[in-house]
């Protein structure tokens, strides 16, 4: 006898990238950062560990209201979160009904199907482009009368693809007034492309939009588990309605707001990934494997033995993430870089050379 829904049982469970086994192994498998937290950003952390007998601020508001200058917008526009993964579920829950659907490219951010099946949607998957890319076209034509979400990942999670300012804003002309379309940004620090979207621009002009953030890629904050949702002023009261009680803690909240103080440090430790990014992908490109043109900090290889590759990365000290169809591998520290390269040349000279 299940004391759970039924169809729970066969939810696909998320993975997490693996840790390495020793303080030797560097893990290229989670998309963190090669950077600790700023100096700015540890003091408000220690500062705030006195007053941890008091709850948080519940609405996150001074965070919000530092987060809405930042992109110029009504601090009623902007929702704190534990992470962009509890605004994705807050905002499904709140919109889904039975028998309603949620597009989505696949593949993309595992946590999505997840969120989906809780909320009890049914999740509706378009397949990517040969080249990794959102077939937005073919996303368009699965909106149906019971689509209630369309989800947007840019740049894509595992595949590194991002999308253009004039496609989505095509997209979003067409998609119907009244179906949700969520853009999860949670790389958006590491675009360095031609005509790169303008979230916030787009947003004054669809109210059906809903963008989200995190600290936890560019600011360093993974482990505190801090994100946002940028949004029209009624929908985003919706999700502070919904939203968990206290659901960011103080020290999270202290450690985001001096990050956001940080702005100028931040960017350039950006701008050193994304420098690796270019020299990985080169190296793996010359070696022979068909990399996509990735905007977040990391890369994405259609390998097809990658059990295979797994292993040869293992022997080189590193943990990589594989998926059916692929291997992501996080931007590291150069020393990282350098032996995941290693790892790929060993790949490369026994699937690509004999």
């Amino acid at each position: 006898m299940s004391l759970f829904r039924h169809d729970l049982a066969s939810l696909p469970a998320y993975v997490p990238g693996k840790p390495g086994s020793d303080s030797s192994i560097i893990k290229l498998s989670s998309n963190e950062m090669p950077y600790g937290p700023l100096p700015g950003v540890q003091a408000a952390i220690a500062q705030g560990v006195g007053s941890l007998h008091s709850y948080p601020d519940m609405f996150a508001s001074g965070l919000a209201a530092r987060i809405a200058a930042r992109h110029r917008i009504d601090p009623a526009g902007v929702v704190v979160s534990n992470g962009s993964v509890a605004m994705i579920e807050k905002i499904l829950d709140a919109a889904c009904e039975p028998g309603s659907e949620v597009v989505l490219p696949w593949r993309s951010f595992e946590a999505y199907p997840i969120a989906i099946a809780i909320a009890g949607a049914t999740a509706i998957t378009v397949p990517l482009t040969a080249e990794g890319d959102h077939d937005l076209a073919g996303m368009l034509s699965a909106v149906t009368d019971r689509t209630a979400v369309v989800m947007v990942c840019s740049p894509n999670n595992p595949t590194g693809n991002a999308l253009t300012h004039s496609d989505l804003e095509r997209f979003l002309h067409t998609v119907r007034d009244d179906v949700i379309v969520v853009l999860d940004e949670a790389y958006i620090d590491f675009v360095d492309m031609a005509d790169p979207v303008r979230s916030v621009e787009l947003l004054a002009k669809h109210p059906n939009l809903i963008i989200l953030r995190t600290f936890s890629k560019a600011y360093s904050l993974a482990g505190l588990r801090v994100g946002y949702a940028l949004a029209h002023p009624a929908s985003a009261a919706t999700l502070r309605a919904v939203a968990t009680p206290f659901g960011v803690n103080s020290l999270a909240q202290a450690a985001a707001h001096a990050a956001l103080e940080s702005e100028t440090e931040i960017a350039a430790r950006c701008r050193v990934v994304m420098g690796e990014r270019t020299r990985v992908a080169a190296a793996l490109t010359e070696s022979g494997f068909a990399v996509p043109s990735s905007q977040a900090n990391f890369v994405w290889l259609p390998v097809t033995d990658k059990d295979g590759f797994v292993a040869d990365a293992a022997r080189a000290g590193i943990t990589v993430r594989a998926f059916p169809g692929g291997v992501r591998v996080s931007i590291g520290s150069r020393e990282a870089n350098d032996r995941i390269l290693a790892a790929a040349g060993a790949y490369a000279s026994r699937m690509f050379l004999t």
